[in-house]
């Protein structure tokens, strides 16, 4: 018995692999299109770009684990069927429960996965991710400048560069500020590059002019071979991270400190954010439950079992659809969280219910079936 259970083990976990790569690869493709926009405007580096995309996948994977669950349960228990052998398995005398254990382990398994990224997982990589999208937004090199335009990155300071070279270099730059007294002044140098003096951020003017008139109308004018302009007014050293309800640590959604304004006014949210960190995990086991009542659910049918696999797959989409609109409404009722797990918990007992309302007896038992030996003529 063990040797069937290991077969039908790997009858699903070679298909539930498969979905889960592919599904995987299709989230990865549209949050790569969706972020070329760091590329292209914020002209960051590729290696950026894919700390950025592989960051965020911890929520998104557990979006689509139910799906690969299903999909590739469907699948492979579909050609099992069709080919019979699960009819072998039955008439060998293997109960039910014995024939969908394996089924029910994977699907444990993958809901346990789910629980450790939903807990340590996530939180660790968002958080990484709000740091890397503070380091892009605090990156003066791609944020003063772009090539060929006119750029304001702060109020009053309009900054343009001709080129700039792989090494971060800035050609013919133009550079207009206005003072709060009501003055201008205006920069022009033939190169430029970030540095750091004296522990600031400066962008270096070299070989160039600035001129200006002062608040009472005086022109002045003065060439220099090295300039330090400051950029300490468009960095804000007291800038920090504020972490979501999905950033958290499952301690912090559930004790948050109440003495903080938005952790004191976002206390259901973040009870509701909890509660789903823990529910949405068992979506797989119900997935996999379906599945198995879409196949096992009904008698044997030479025709297939497309009809029963479209039912059985609309009311999957209806129960995770049920799951997000119970997290959303947990969000102004704190009781609501309750049908976070109600929802997936009754879809896994009604789907075992489907599948064990049936008699044993109704399957052909070979050990209990007589044989009769017909009589041979003389």
């Amino acid at each position: 018995m063990r040797l069937i259970d290991r077969y039908l083990l790997r009858q699903l976990l070679g298909p539930t692999v498969l979905a889960m790569v592919a599904l995987t690869g299709v989230v990865l493709l549209s949050d790569s299109l969706s972020g070329l926009d760091l590329i292209v405007n914020e002209r960051q580096s590729p290696v950026v770009f894919l700390k950025i995309i592989l960051l965020g996948m911890p929520q998104p994977i557990n979006m689509i684990l139910p799906i690969a669950v299903f999909v590739s349960a469907l699948v492979a228990l579909n050609r099992l069927q069709t080919e019979q052998e699960l009819v072998v398995c039955f008439a060998g005398g293997m109960s039910r429960w014995r024939v969908i254990s394996p089924a029910i382990r994977l699907a444990s398994t993958v809901a346990l996965l789910a629980l450790v990224v939903n807990l340590w997982v996530q939180p660790l990589s968002y958080r990484a991710l709000r740091q890397v999208y503070l380091d892009v937004k605090t990156d003066l090199a791609a944020t003063l400048v772009r090539e060929g335009e006119f750029t304001q990155p702060a109020p009053g300071l309009t900054v343009y560069a001709q080129s700039i070279d792989n090494k971060g270099e800035m050609h013919n730059l133009f550079i207009h500020q206005m003072k709060q007294d009501g003055g201008a002044t205006t920069y022009m140098a033939n190169s430029g590059h970030i540095a750091k003096r004296a522990g600031a951020t400066v962008l270096m003017l070299e070989n160039g002019s600035t001129q200006g008139f002062s608040a009472r109308g005086v022109l002045q004018y003065l060439t220099f071979n090295e300039y330090p302009f400051d950029l300490g007014q468009l960095s804000d050293p007291e800038e920090l991270i504020h972490y979501k309800s999905s950033d958290r640590y499952l301690h912090e959604l559930f004790y948050p400190d109440l003495q903080q304004d938005w952790e004191k006014h976002n206390r259901k949210a973040l009870l509701a954010e909890g509660n789903a960190r823990l529910a949405t995990p068992l979506y797989n086991i119900a997935a996999m439950a379906m599945a198995l009542a879409a196949i096992l659910g009904g008698g044997f049918s030479r025709l297939g079992y497309g009809r029963r696999i479209a039912v059985v797959a609309g009311i999957a989409v209806l129960v995770r659809i049920a799951g997000f609109v119970a997290q959303s409404a947990s969000d102004a009722n704190v009781w609501v969280n309750v049908l976070q797990y109600a929802i997936p918990v009754g879809a896994t007992a009604f789907a075992l219910r489907s599948i064990f309302r049936q008699r044993v007896s109704r399957f052909i038992d070979i050990r209990k079936r007589p044989i009769h030996v017909a009589p041979v003529p003389a």
